[in-house]
């Protein structure tokens, strides 16, 4: 129960208009007429209105005195926080040595009449190694392995598995170097075709030899329909790859491993053939982010006097993982100074600055007089004169930052063999910074947790400030709900849709690294014996199959289209649900609201039918209709491959 507000002045409108009219008749008596006719009443009236609201203006807390109390508990603004993704940088061609793509490097999306371009900097170094083809070995899941490599240099067609391949086999590419986070093209021909299995899904994966193990490559591009035919592999190499030794071989492996078919696919009958393998790197993809980079900005000088602030010149300051470097020089050298998030534990000789990311403000150590009439000087002053600068800071960030695929296709800087750039995934965790509103909501709930996991609602407001960009956050009891000690914690970033309304489902689990965030800062946070578990929900795909018919004059092929979006928009764990902020957890759906969501879309005259099936997102595989989907409370909904058919008049 909130605390009762004081009322400093409870008088009101009729209350002031009748002490007035006291006031009247003791100091001019003659005046007797104080009916509301008279114009001298007229005007009694007119001052105890505006008096009113004096009043009124007097009982409520000032905007600025209530900004002023979240600020001196610590509440402070949030800063937008940047999208980041993968950026991949294909060459004009093969190149003989490597090729520097260097941290700092931009591009950008492209400008339009109506938007500006959306500029992101690579924030490492990419070194795009070349190769060539120095091993190839067949290794079968039982029985010795054999190398192929001088059979293939001879031009001969040689089995890439065993004479009946089985799930386990593997044909190993060995490159001349490791090619972490690169690009390799492999040009393969062959003479057999159709060996047994579907071109369009064979039973292969792809991957690569880093310090923990073998790790699947992204494929680009695979034109031998499972080594069916002559054609190229693209493989985007992870970033571990290194050498190895296989058979007693040192190389930069490559692995085409057979894996056990999934229900309907089929499996080779005979094992394909190779009589030419030529690898090659063709680009690479560095790690990219939402802000542009600014160096050696001069702050101004010092004035040696405490509490001095400076400003940068393009704020806000993003985050990006590196300690912002503030420096100061009375001369030839520079001298360095440390961030900290107060000055509460500082020193008048410690060399110690705070930073608000939001405003782009720097702040050198205050002095406090003391109790005895002493200034105790928190945090050291620079001299008098002294240049202050900041070594380097990105700006930039906010949701506009999350991009779909192929997007950034602007090459901004500079770069020799560079033809072609391009996103391959969507940009992701963009947040704007936090508003005034956001920040009067949050330091009530803030005030009461004192940084401290106790409540659900103290663990997913700690979990939000932790990853910002999480779009959701549930706590729930770990397990059935018996274990008291157990917190369960499921997080569900932030995804951007494709044109049709649709989310990958890659994008709805979250990063390892935004999962350790949450769980390191938790961690600190919550009760002695408390167990913490942070995960992605689990997703429950639903498919629905659907029968319209239209109104007149309107066109078939649109409505499908919009009543497709419709049910991928209210199906939705982000945006979706009765109140358009995402499923709730838990809720199920019921095939008669997602007749009602069919039956709202202006140009349906008629719902013949609707079917829904539970579906895995992953195999794809449907189960039995149902008119009720249940779901479990740490679970959420996904739209798998909805089928709307409209029959034409």
């Amino acid at each position: 129960m909130p605390l009762p507000t004081p009322n400093l002045d409870d008088r009101r409108f009729q209350q002031l208009v009748d002490e007035a009219k006291r006031f009247v008749q003791q100091r001019a008596p003659e005046w007797s007429d104080h009916n509301v006719s008279d114009p001298g009443v007229t005007l009694i009236e007119a001052f105890a209105h505006m008096v009113d609201q004096l009043i009124y203006r007097l009982n409520r807390v000032p905007e600025k005195n209530y900004l002023s109390f979240l600020d001196l508990i610590g509440i402070r603004l949030f800063p937008p926080a940047a999208a980041r993704g993968g950026v991949t940088f294909w060459l004009s061609g093969p190149q003989e040595q490597p090729v520097l793509v260097p941290a700092g490097a931009e591009v950008a999306t492209e400008r339009t009449a109506t938007e500006d371009a959306v500029v992101f900097t690579t924030s490492a170094d990419l070194a795009i190694v070349p190769c060539r083809l120095t091993r190839l070995r067949r290794h079968p899941a039982a029985g010795p392995p054999a190398d192929l490599l001088d059979a293939v240099t001879d031009g001969r067609d040689v089995p890439v598995f065993q004479e009946t391949p089985t799930a386990g086999d593997s044909l190993l590419i060995g490159l001349s170097a490791p090619v972490p986070s690169c690009a390799v093209l492999l040009e393969l021909d062959s003479r057999v075709e159709g060996v047994g299995v579907d071109p369009r899904q064979p039973p292969l994966v792809w991957e690569a030899w880093t310090g923990e193990g073998w790790t699947a490559c992204d494929i680009d591009r695979d034109d031998t329909g499972g080594l069916n035919r002559p054609g190229d592999v693209i493989l985007h190499v992870p970033a571990g790859h290194v050498t190895s030794a296989q058979g007693g071989q040192a190389a930069g492996w490559l692995r085409c491993r057979l894996v056990e078919p999934g229900p309907g696919q089929p499996f080779y009958t005979q094992s394909p053939t190779v009589r030419a393998v030529v690898a090659a790197t063709i680009g690479g993809t560095a790690p990219a982010m939402h802000a542009e980079t600014v160096t050696e900005e001069t702050l101004g000088d010092a004035e040696g006097v405490p509490g001095q602030n400076f400003v940068v010149s393009r704020p806000p300051i993003v985050a990006d993982g590196e300690p912002l470097v503030v420096e100061t020089s009375d001369g030839e050298t520079w001298t360095r100074w440390t961030e900290v998030d107060d000055f509460a534990a500082s020193g008048p000789f410690d060399r110690h600055v705070t930073v608000n990311r939001t405003t782009g403000e720097v702040g050198f150590g205050p002095a406090v007089r003391q109790a005895d009439g002493t200034l105790r000087q928190y945090g050291a002053v620079p001299t008098v004169g002294a240049r202050v600068r900041i070594q380097r800071y990105r700006t930039g960030g906010g949701r506009h930052g999350n991009v779909a695929r192929r997007a950034l296709s602007v090459l901004r800087s500079t770069i020799p063999y560079i033809s072609v750039v391009e996103n391959r995934g969507p940009a992701l965790g963009g947040v704007d910074g936090e508003t005034v509103t956001e920040a009067r909501t949050r330091g009530p709930l803030q005030l009461r947790a004192q940084d401290r996991a106790v409540t659900a609602a103290d663990y997913e407001l700690l979990a939000r400030q932790a990853a910002p960009a999480a779009a959701r956050v549930r706590c729930l009891p770990a397990g059935d709900g018996s274990d008291a000690g157990g917190v369960r914690l499921l997080v569900v970033p932030a995804a951007v849709p494709d044109e049709a309304g649709r989310l990958p489902f890659e994008d709805l689990v979250p990063g390892d690294d935004m999962l350790a965030a949450i769980a390191a800062d938790l961690d600190r946070r919550r009760p002695i014996g408390a167990r913490l578990v942070v995960e992605p929900p689990y997703y429950q795909g639903v498919t629905v199959v659907a029968r319209l018919r239209p109104r007149p004059d309107v066109s078939a092929v649109r409505l499908r289209v919009q009543a497709e979006g419709a049910l991928y928009r209210y199906l939705d764990p982000l945006q979706g649900g009765p109140d358009g902020h995402g499923w709730p957890f838990g809720r199920p759906v019921h095939s008669g609201e997602v007749f009602g969501v069919l039956q709202r879309l202006p140009g349906v005259e008629v719902v013949e039918e609707v079917r829904m099936f539970p579906a895995d997102p992953l195999t794809g595989r449907r189960g039995d209709e149902v008119t009720r989907l249940e779901l479990d409370r740490h679970a959420l909904v996904f739209s798998h491959q909805h089928q709307v058919r409209v029959e034409e008049r």
